[in-house]
């Protein structure tokens, strides 16, 4: 019989965990975003200044996407490590690699200075950064969906998710607030610089907070009942990767398919609007930027409240209704950019952003909910990660390269519809997760408790 869940943790002790893993990711997210910004900004001009303007953004695009092929990497790596030795050491290492990355970009000479040694020395840079976030996000949403009362998960595991947001928004403030104090020269001669720096000094926050939170009792549970079946078998435990692929594969493709519309989606919202808006809609840097960060602002307060309806009703139907309107938005959002007014821009990115919300705050309980605890840390990662590379990684510069081939935004919005189309799949293809206790899953593969109380019932009564 399974051993009944754990009792959930005092309110504030779930609240100082929610707000270490809040801080780590928006930590990591701004370093992370921070680097689109800049690459759709000036790093065309700094590291590859003898291409047309597109070519160069382009190329600066492909450094950007560099990091998300890191991600897979970082995912088995940090996957591994974070089922065998906890969550928490895991999260520390992650927030010290992405943090150590970015202050070093921000010392990184220019081609005008070393020639091509700039480029590769930046898309080195990136690769540690991807290969740090890569194990950022599975350590940090299952360190509080561990915790967390199993009756509120989906509002508690959102808050991590704010950390996009979050991040997104420190890091397009700090470039707003640059590129409105100085001059274009000015910026793109060292202002640039400043935001990468200024990462020494959040890691340290970030570090104070994280070294202060306990390692999740979910895991130390799992971890001694290991122990114990070892002991009595002699049998060493399957790597973490291995069982996931035996029990858990069709919930990694789904968890890959549910990415696909959430991260394809936020990235043309986020950064390649930075690109179309200021080439094609004719509008300043700092209008595109001002509009980004108010949509972040906006999207920071919606996503718990998308976590709490999960909650109330289920994750696929918001996770649906995400998907279904990111890509019915599409249209209607390159059409209000072309309008070329700031209050058009500011409702086009808004409303993206608010579908992309219904996606991204469930998908932290959901991912958690679909594997056992000492797979768990592996399997969200993966499924998460890896289909980065097909959605998020090339989403800038598919977008980029669609706009300089047809010179419009239908071929864009056509492409965010068919990820919105796989993402829809893949959800209604799976099972609800919300009524799973994390604690009742590690006998074997994910099952859903709601489903085994009738026979666990029948058993009881024969």
């Amino acid at each position: 019989m399974a051993e009944p869940a754990s009792a959930p943790p005092p309110t504030s002790s779930l609240r100082r965990i929610v707000a270490a893993s809040l801080i780590g990711t928006t930590i990591e997210w701004y370093d992370f975003f921070l680097y689109g910004s800049a690459a759709a900004l000036v790093f065309n001009k700094l590291f590859f200044p003898d291409s047309e303007p597109l070519v160069g953004t382009l190329l600066s695009f492909l450094t950007y996407a560099v990091g998300f092929a890191a991600r897979p990497i970082g995912a088995l790596v940090f996957g591994h490590y974070g089922d065998r030795l906890g969550r928490k050491k895991l999260l520390v290492l992650s927030l010290l690699m992405m943090g150590g990355a970015t202050f070093a970009i921000g010392l990184l000479p220019t081609h005008a200075t070393v020639g091509v040694a700039a480029p590769v020395l930046l898309t080195v840079l990136r690769l540690v950064q991807g290969f740090a976030l890569g194990g950022e996000w599975g350590g940090a949403v299952l360190l509080v969906s561990e915790h967390g009362d199993a009756k509120r998960r989906g509002f508690w595991a959102s808050w991590p998710q704010t950390g996009a947001p979050a991040g997104q928004l420190l890091a397009t403030g700090v470039l707003s607030a640059l590129t409105a104090l100085m001059s274009d020269s000015a910026f793109e001669a060292w202002g640039w610089r400043i935001p990468f720096l200024l990462s020494g000094v959040l890691v340290i926050i970030g570090l104070w907070i994280r070294l202060s939170v306990d390692e999740s009792p979910l895991f130390k549970a799992a971890l001694v009942r290991a122990e114990e079946r070892r002991a009595a078998s002699g049998a060493a435990e399957k790597m973490p990767v291995v069982a996931v692929l035996r029990h858990h594969w069709r919930d990694v493709l789904i968890a890959m398919g549910a990415r696909m519309a959430e991260n394809i989606s936020y990235y043309v919202i986020t950064a390649f609007i930075l690109v179309y808006a200021t080439t094609s809609a004719d509008l300043s840097k700092q209008t595109a930027l001002n509009a980004v960060l108010i949509a972040s602002a906006i999207h920071f307060a919606v996503i718990p409240l998308w976590g709490a309806l999960s909650d109330r009703v289920g994750r696929r139907p918001v996770y649906l209704v995400g998907a279904v309107g990111v890509g019915l938005w599409m249209f209607p959002f390159f059409a209000l950019i072309d309008s070329r007014s700031f209050g058009s821009l500011l409702l086009a990115v808004t409303v993206g952003l608010f579908f992309h919300g219904a996606m991204y705050a469930p998908q932290a309980a959901f991912f958690s909910e679909l594997f056992a605890t000492r797979m768990r840390y592996s399997g969200a990662s993966i499924g998460a990660q890896f289909s980065s590379v097909a959605a998020g990684a090339p989403a800038p510069l598919i977008a980029t390269a669609l706009l300089a081939d047809y010179g419009s935004s239908t071929p864009i919005a056509l492409y965010v519809i068919a990820a919105a189309l796989i993402t829809v799949l893949a959800v209604v293809c799976a099972k609800e997760t919300r009524h799973r206790d994390l604690a009742d899953m590690d006998a074997g593969p994910a099952r859903d408790k709601s489903a085994e109380q009738p026979a666990d019932a029948a058993r009881s009564g024969a």
